[in-house]
Formats: C-alpha cells, sequence, structure tokens
C-alpha cells in the first residue's frame, strides 16, 4: 500500500509566549517493510532553529526554538509512504482473523523468548534489553501482571500469547475517547477498564514486560475505512498506537493492536518507537510565559490511486 499522509496540528494560546522551544517526532523513522519517499515539513512561524536528529530509541526529532512572541503555531507535515504486508505474519492468518492464527506456527515459546531477552547484549534501539523494565508512562503494575499470568504459560508460543493478551485487552476493555489524557497511566485505565489505543497500548506493554516479554510502544497511523457508499472525510483521520513484542531471533519485533485486535498489518503506518508514549509524543515542549494553551490537529490518511 501507498499512502499520501497529511497531519496538520495547531497549538493556540490565550496570550502571547515568547522563547519556545519544541521537539516534534512527526517524520517517520526507518522500519522494515516500509519506505519514506517523500517527506516535507511546513511551521509559521517559520522557528529561529530547527535542529534534525535521531533517537532515542527508533525516533527522528526536530528541535525547534522560536523565539519572537507567538499567540498560534501551525505545523503541517505531508509525506508519502509505502508500506509491505509482513509476509511471514501474513501467513499465519487464515481469512484476515486473529483467532484463526496457527499456534504451531506461532514460533519460539514464552520461555524461550524470556531467556533469550534476558541474556541479550544487543544494546542497540532495536535490541529487546531496553524494552525489558518499567519505564515513565509504564511503570510496573501487580494488578495488570497477576491479570495477564494467564496469558504467559511457559510453553505457549510467543505469538500466540502476544495474540490472547491484545485479544484480551480488546474485548474487556472500552474505548472511550473521553475517558482519559495522555498523561493517563496504564494502572488507572486498567482499572476502569476504559481508554483510546494509547492506554490499550500502555497496558499491553506492562502486562508483557511483566512476565519477561520485551515490549515497546509504537506512535504512527491507522487507514480507516469508511462505511459502505459514505465518503471518505478529509482530516477524519487521526494518529494511533499500538504494541510491539519481541517474539525471539525468528520472528523479531511483531505489532499487536488491541484496540482494534489485530497484529499490524500494511494498512498500520509507522512513526517512531520508544519504551512509552513519552519517547514518542508528536509534540511535546516549553515556553516562556503563563497562558494556557489548546491544541487541534486533523490527520488524512489517504491511499494512493484509491
Amino acid at each position: 500500500m501507498i499512502y499520501d499522509i497529511r497531519n496538520l496540528t495547531t497549538m493556540t494560546y490565550a496570550s502571547p509566549v515568547r522563547l519556545a522551544r519544541f521537539n516534534l517526532r512527526l517524520r517517520p523513522a526507518p522500519w522494515p517493510g516500509q519506505l519514506l519517499e517523500r517527506f516535507n515539513l511546513a511551521i509559521d512561524p517559520a522557528p529561529w532553529s530547527i535542529q534534525e536528529e535521531s533517537g532515542p530509541f527508533i525516533v527522528n526529532r526536530s528541535r525547534l526554538t522560536i523565539r519572537r512572541p507567538l499567540s498560534r503555531l501551525r505545523i503541517e507535515t505531508r509525506f508519502r509512504v509505502e508500506v509491505s504486508e509482513p509476509s511471514l505474519i501474513a501467513a499465519m492468518y487464515v481469512g484476515g482473523n486473529a483467532d484463526a492464527i496457527d499456534p504451531v506456527m506461532g514460533g519460539p515459546t514464552v520461555a524461550h523468548v524470556r531467556e533469550r531477552a534476558a541474556c541479550s547484549r544487543d544494546l542497540t534501539a532495536m535490541g529487546p534489553a531496553s524494552y525489558l523494565y518499567p519505564s515513565p508512562m509504564a511503570p510496573s503494575s501487580p494488578a495488570i501482571a497477576a491479570w495477564a499470568a494467564r496469558f504467559f504459560p511457559t510453553q505457549q508460543g510467543a505469538l500466540a500469547a502476544g495474540c490472547a493478551l491484545m485479544r484480551a485487552i480488546h474485548r474487556e476493555f472500552k474505548y472511550d475517547g473521553g475517558a482519559t489524557t495522555t498523561r493517563t497511566l496504564p494502572d488507572e485505565a486498567f482499572q476502569a477498564r476504559h481508554g483510546v489505543c494509547q492506554d490499550f497500548a500502555h497496558v499491553m506493554i506492562v502486562a508483557a514486560r511483566a512476565h519477561g516479554i520485551p515490549a515497546a510502544y509504537v506512535s504512527g497511523y491507522l487507514r480507516t475505512i469508511p462505511p459502505p457508499g459514505q465518503p471518505r472525510l478529509v482530516g477524519a483521520d487521526a494518529t494511533h498506537a499500538w504494541a510491539n513484542l519481541w517474539c525471539g531471533d525468528e520472528l523479531g519485533w511483531v505489532g499487536f493492536d488491541p484496540t482494534n485486535d489485530t497484529l499490524a498489518r500494511s494498512d498500520h503506518i509507522f512513526t517512531a518507537m520508544g519504551r512509552d508514549y513519552a519517547d514518542v509524543a508528536p509534540l511535546d515542549g516549553v515556553f516562556h510565559g503563563g497562558a494556557g494553551q489548546t491544541m487541534t490537529m486533523s490527520v488524512d490518511v489517504a491511499p494512493v490511486g484509491a
């Protein structure tokens, strides 16, 4: 699949602020099976400086400094990306149904993945070691660990275990766009059994790490398909989040989308991977001034030729 993607983010301040510094994580980082063909970033007002960086983790970051007072900041990205269907994962599906994954094809067992992850000396951003332990927005939770224990018997295939956990979150949790914020920790969403894609990904990450399986947070986009007979509305799409679980050297990182009970496929467009949301937040920063702020975002994911 080839997509043209537009993301328009607008920050509005109650009164002018000055000397603002922002981190943008909007340019997709390199990822297997995905090719970024072009990328354009437009910022109004123009920043005093832009510093492009990669990392930490699988992240591209633009660091902006704006020195003159501003009451409104407009950030627009446009890019084209080609996403390939993961061949191994596609072979494990029957009719596109996650329930139909063949456990015989599930690759290494939970016990094997635990052992390999614990012994790994790969400290790169793609290695499992950085994603084994609690992180600021995905701290350990005894409640989540106890709830998830049933999904991780030692001889279960790691892929099948991940699918069972993903399915349980999808079935037991209610999607509620007003229930949480970007600062909500997973234990709160778990106790309430509701939240959004960020919360579901965090719960899955905490659960997997509690049982020795490396887990990472992925930010990106999801192709949405309108109801039959209805037009695709420009700006009606949204950013999305899912979890990557490391399923051993044989399978590597596999994407699990508990919001939709599906493995990450060619409808999922990868932007960045980190330990949790804080590592890959599309926008954060600081400014001088006491003004209140509001943020609006409009996203359009358009398949090329569709």
